[in-house]
């Protein structure tokens, strides 16, 4: 690899993504760092997209691809709902992305990671991880970038059915600690959300 795009591909891997379904929401949390090559731009970038006011979507990836593609499903589903008058469910918003995923993957793929989440009436609380190679799941809790190395294994440990919100975000909490102590990259600032059946809204871990 040439040592630009080597820079890419780290600074990539470098965001990290984390989502924990609970009862009745979902919790999605993302590092709120910004950078370019090798430079470190600010702590204060949201990775974390709303979809029709009930969805959400985390992405890591470089800055370019990570805007685009975000904002190309945010604005999809957006017309989605003008055209036909109804909204698109989680479960669909997860399949088009996919899909759109799969079909750039041929042609000038997108180096995207991301997780999907939302709270549809009648089917409750759903999170989706998808890769940049298009491989897509259904699952109760994901994570994404270097740290994913970490934190996996704490969500494996600590996950269980029907956790509350306050157990949730303190699975979260430690994951993120976990992350700012042992990953050799400065991970420190975090942006946590939440989706329900009211909304989404911003949480202080």
């Amino acid at each position: 690899l040439g040592s630009s795009v080597l820079v890419q591909v780290v600074a990539a891997m470098g965001d990290s993504l984390i989502g924990v379904k609970g009862k009745d929401f979902v919790i999605v949390a993302a590092d709120a760092h910004e950078a370019f090559s090798i430079i470190r731009l600010h702590d204060c970038a949201d990775k974390i997209i709303t979809i029709d006011d009930d969805k959400l979507l985390a992405a890591g990836g470089p800055n370019g691809d990570r805007r685009q593609f975000s904002q190309f499903i945010q604005k999809n589903a957006h017309l989605y709902r003008l055209r036909n008058g109804v909204k698109l469910s989680t479960a669909e918003v997860a399949n088009f992305t996919r899909g759109e995923l799969a079909q750039a993957l041929r042609k000038g793929p997108y180096q995207c990671d991301m997780l999907i989440a939302g709270v549809d009436e009648g089917t409750g609380p759903e999170l989706y991880f998808l890769d940049y190679l298009a491989s897509m799941a259904k699952i109760d809790y994901a994570a994404h970038g270097y740290s994913a190395y970490f934190i996996w294994g704490l969500l494996d440990r600590y996950w269980t059915k029907d956790m509350t919100e306050e157990q949730a975000l303190a699975v979260v909490r430690r994951c993120v600690n976990e992350a700012s102590q042992r990953i050799v990259l400065n991970i420190s600032a975090f942006k946590v959300k939440v989706v329900d059946k009211n909304g989404v809204r911003e949480v202080t871990l």
